[in-house]
Formats: structure tokens, C-alpha cells, sequence
């Protein structure tokens, strides 16, 4: 039975208690007017009587006009065809009729309970000033709503005259009403405090294991893990997946200042904020990557070198320059000054083109004429020794502790060297190579990749190829050119590839499962020629150069940090 139905029931048996009550009154009346006058006879009683009735048959009948107009004809249905006799219930019904509070949503109100219109809407409003809004939208005070020309909106009325509101009261009613026909759940509510529980229930549940333990009851962080579930939508920075990368293009890196000649040298500062960028057109130029305007802080000209390469010392306090020249360039960070650095000491080395730096920032390792490895000191900048190879030197690549040196070059050969003895303690046959041209390690020094002038490039396990295993993990063949540039991001879950002799030569490869991600590079778009690459020290941005002058900018969604 529904709750109007109950009340309308006990209305009902109110009404008739009421006329009963009213019969036995008026019939006290006629006795005790009998009693008195004495004198009348039983023609006048009976009149009395009659008259009676008819009072109270009208009565009833008006009973049942308001119990029609304010709850529909539940005893009499409507039949169709037939006219009212009354002419006031033809047509439009009185608004009085129709204002009134459904709150068949919850059974424990009642209908007739007036002073609970709205019972939650100062609670909402307590609630919201005293947790301030995270954002405001400044048009709800300039709206006006009329509440009283739409149908569906006149419950949103607190008295029958009100018609129109502000928008900000529109809300908080709207707030209100959600929050009475919702309750919710005590859990995600804000200021729900731990309710008490009887000794039986606390029974049942210490046996079937649900009740909190020691030290936590009365804390209120308790249910923090039910308020939300960040944990399990946040990607964290684990296992990348292979198949496709999940990454967005961003505003070019040199948005602000492209360069007029190809890009040589693109590397991300240790704070992951800071972008360098080298080209040919013998410019220096630094970056504040924030992937929506790249703001240029500043630009170095050199007027007697073109720039091949530009490389941060790991330790963040030097960039050190180099082309094809006998000489070098280091310019100073926190002084803001360049210094031209060479020719080396008994040296004559006309092209001092290509360097590696080690990872603990003491030793640059330039590539010399027939062979020769030059070990440069990043702090005096002086020659303190030289490493010889068989063949000529196209490639090195430090070890993570900065300790040993790989090279490769002409033979097809993989020297390893010790920096302490400065000795070579192995030599290894890169497997189906005939000219070595780029070298590259993880960061954590278990592999390294060796790439080849045909474009193949194999990546190997550093013990096991030290161990005497000459057999890749792995050989790469998706180039079909001369491989230029290899990189492994920060937790060797990528390995980017490329050559600058094709336009879409620049593929990424899914380390832990050895396949190129399908997705990239990005189709239908061109990647003139990409010519470095870098990532950022927290694996969020990817920055690439390419011939016409640019760097492109990507965010790989799988990393968090930049």
C-alpha cells in the first residue's frame, strides 16, 4: 500500500470518527433539550433529527470534493463519456491543488509534514561553505529561473506565490532535492564518523573477519581507500606494454626560434626542464620545456664553428660544443661564458667532430684520426691519454659507472676499454657487420645496441657478449639506411632508432619484448629526416630534430614525471 494511500486512509477514519463523535453530540443536544423543555412533542424531535442528517450528508459530500481535488478520484474512478454535475471542477484546476510534496521516495516522511520541504538544503549549504568549491561558475548569480511556468520544476518551490529565483538557488535546491531522493552511503560521506555498535555485532564480524584492526578504528584515514580509486585508474610507471605507444604531440620544442640549418644535437638538462638545441647554422639556443609554449631562454652564436655536437656534462654544469675543427667550445652555465678549448697537445687532429662524455662527468672521449680514441679531462680540459683501435673509430659509448668505454669503427669490431689501465680487455665481432657506425647503452649497463652502415642494428647483453656469446637478443632490421643515432630512454623499456638518409626513418623499440611499436612513427606525417633524439630524465617528453631546422615534441603518456 502506497504512503498516500495510508494517509488517506487515516484521513478517512478521522473523518468518520469525527462525524460520529458529531451524531452522538447533537444527539446529547436533543435529549437534554427534551429533558428541559418537556413540553414538546415527538413531531419535533423528529424534525430535529432529520435536519441533522442533512447537515452531515453535506458535510461528507464536501469531504469527498476536497478529498477528489487534492488526491484524484481514488474511491470513484473516472468515467468516461460522463459530465461533473459540479461546474467548479470543470476545467483547470486551482494551483493550490497541485502544490504539494511527493515524497514517496522515502517512506518514513510524511505528506502533511510541512516544515520539511527542504530538509537537506541548509545542510548543502552548510556543507558547501564550509568545504570551499574547487571551481565557481560566476553566471549563476546573473541567471533568473522561473520555477512556476515549467511543470516539472514547480516542486522546486518553497511557497506558492514564488515564481522566480536566482541561479545560485536554483543549485542549491536542485542540491538539495538530489540529496534527499539519493541518500547515499555513510562511507563516502565526508563527515562520517564511526558508528557504534552493539557487543553481538561486534561478535559476528570479529568471526567473519571484517573488523578493522588495533590502532585504526577511531582513525579517520581509515576509509580514504573506499573515497577513492586513483590507484587503480593512474597508470603507474612500471611494465610498459608492446603493441601501441600511448603518446600526443605537443608545440614544437624551438617553437619560438626554429634553426635556419639542420638539427644536430637535441639533449634534456638533469631537471628535466631545460632543452638544448644545436644545428648547422652555428647556433646554441636553450629551451624551459613546459609542452605549451617552450620558451626560449637563450641563444649562443659561434661565428667560426658549425655545429655537429652539443652535449650537457652529466653533472648539469657545462655543455660542452664541438664541429669540424681542431679546437672546442665549453660554455659555462652558471657564468654564462664560452671558452674556446684546443688544439690538443701533441695532436693533429683536424676535426674534432664527434665526443662522448662519461656518466660521472670526468672524462670526454673525442674520436682522433686512424683509430685514436682521445681522452680529454672535463675539468682541465687537457689530454691525458689516447686508446687505439685497428680500424678507424666511428662510435663510442660509456658504461653507466663511467669506468670502461665501448668502441666500434671500420673493422667490425666491439672493443671494450678499461679507463683505470687504459687497456682493451675484450674484442668481440659484431655479428653480420662490416662497418660499425653508432654505439649506445642502458642506463643500467646489462645491454647495449651496435648499429651498422646497412641499417641493422643488434642489441646484445653486455655480460654475455663479455662471457664470449657473440649472439644477439635481438637484430633490428626495420632501417634499410645507414643507422645515425640510437637511444635507450631511462629505464631501457624503449630503444629509439633512426637514420637521417629517409624521411620516416625513426622507430621505437619495445625493449623487454624485442618488437616495434605499430603505431609509431605517426602516419600519413612526414619526420624530415630525423637527425638526434633525446629523452627526458623521467621518460614524459621525447624531443627529436630533423633537416628543416625543427624539434618535435611528444608526450608518452605510460611516464608520469618529465
Amino acid at each position: 500500500m502506497g504512503l498516500i494511500s495510508q494517509n488517506l486512509e487515516n484521513f478517512n477514519e478521522g473523518s468518520k470518527k469525527k462525524s460520529k463523535r458529531k451524531v452522538l453530540d447533537e444527539g446529547e443536544k436533543v435529549i437534554e433539550q427534551e429533558s428541559d423543555m418537556g413540553s414538546l412533542g415527538i413531531k419535533k424531535t423528529k424534525k430535529a433529527n432529520v435536519e441533522n442528517a442533512e447537515v452531515i450528508i453535506k458535510e461528507e459530500m464536501e469531504r469527498k470534493k476536497i478529498e477528489n481535488l487534492l488526491f484524484g478520484s481514488l474511491h470513484s474512478p473516472v468515467e468516461f463519456g460522463k459530465e461533473e454535475d459540479d461546474d467548479d471542477v470543470e476545467g483547470e484546476v486551482d494551483d493550490r491543488a497541485l502544490f504539494f510534496m511527493d515524497r514517496a521516495a522515502n517512506s518514513h516522511l510524511s505528506v502533511y509534514e510541512e516544515d520539511e520541504d527542504f530538509p537537506e538544503e541548509s545542510k548543502v549549504v552548510e556543507g558547501m561553505q564550509e568545504r570551499k568549491s574547487v571551481w565557481v561558475d560566476d553566471e549563476e548569480e546573473k541567471l533568473s529561473i522561473n520555477v512556476a511556468k515549467v511543470n516539472r520544476l514547480r516542486k522546486m518551490r518553497k511557497e506558492e506565490e514564488e515564481s522566480v529565483i536566482s541561479g545560485a538557488t536554483y543549485v542549491s535546491r536542485l542540491r538539495a532535492q538530489h540529496e534527499k531522493l539519493n541518500r547515499g552511503t555513510d562511507w563516502a560521506r565526508l563527515d562520517s564518523r564511526e558508528k557504534d555498535y552493539d557487543s553481538g555485532e561486534e561478535d559476528s564480524d570479529e568471526e567473519s573477519g571484517v573488523v578493522a584492526a588495533k590502532g585504526y578504528k577511531d582513525d579517520e584515514d581509515v576509509n580514504d581507500i573506499l573515497r577513492s580509486d586513483q590507484d587503480l585508474v593512474v597508470k603507474s610507471s612500471g611494465k610498459l606494454l608492446p603493441g601501441l605507444l600511448e603518446y600526443t604531440k605537443l608545440v614544437d620544442a624551438n617553437a619560438e626560434d626554429r634553426s635556419a640549418g639542420p638539427i644536430t644535437s637535441v639533449q634534456f638538462h638533469r631537471n628535466a626542464q631545460l632543452l638544448l638545441t644545436a644545428g648547422l647554422d652555428r647556433r646554441l639556443r636553450f629551451f624551459q620545456i613546459d609542452g605549451k609554449r617552450n620558451t626560449k631562454i637563450q641563444s649562443i652564436f659561434l661565428e667560426d664553428c658549425s655545429i655537429q655536437k652539443a652535449s650537457f656534462l652529466p653533472d648539469g654544469s657545462q655543455v660542452i660544443i664541438s664541429g669540424r675543427r681542431k679546437f672546442f667550445y665549453s660554455f659555462d652555465l652558471v657564468k654564462a661564458t664560452v671558452d674556446k678549448i684546443g688544439p690538443l697537445t701533441g695532436r693533429e687532429e683536424k676535426s674534432l667532430e664527434y665526443f662522448e662524455v662519461s656518466p660521472d662527468s670526468k672524462t670526454i672521449a673525442f674520436t682522433g684520426n686512424e683509430g685514436y680514441i682521445l681522452l680529454v679531462s672535463a675539468k682541465t680540459k687537457e689530454l691525458i691519454g689516447t686508446l687505439k683501435m685497428n680500424g678507424t673509430c666511428r662510435s663510442l659509448a660509456f658504461s653507466e659507472d663511467g669506468q670502461h668505454l665501448l668502441s666500434s669503427g671500420g673493422d667490425g669490431h666491439i672493443y671494450h676499454w678499461d679507463l683505470r689501465t687504459r687497456t682493451c680487455f675484450h674484442k668481440g665481432v659484431d655479428e653480420g657487420c662490416i662497418n660499425g657506425s653508432f654505439l649506445c647503452t642502458s642506463p643500467s649497463g646489462n645491454m647495449f645496441a651496435a648499429g651498422s652502415d646497412s641499417g641493422i642494428v643488434n642489441i646484445y647483453n653486455r655480460e654475455d657478449f663479455l662471457g664470449g656469446k657473440r649472439k644477439p637478443l635481438k637484430t633490428v632490421e626495420n632501417l634499410t639506411t645507414k643507422v645515425g643515432f640510437m637511444k635507450f630512454n631511462h629505464d631501457a623499456q624503449i630503444l629509439a632508432i633512426s637514420s637521417k638518409y629517409a624521411s620516416k626513418s625513426l622507430k621505437l623499440v619495445h625493449v623487454p619484448s624485442f618488437t616495434v611499436f605499430s603505431n609509431w612513427p605517426p602516419p600519413n606525417k612526414s619526420l624530415s629526416n630525423p637527425t638526434c633524439l633525446d629523452f627526458s630524465p623521467g621518460g614524459g617528453f621525447m624531443a627529436f630534430g630533423n633537416a628543416a631546422g625543427k624539434v618535435l615534441l611528444y608526450k608518452l603518456h605510460h611516464y608520469n614525471r618529465a
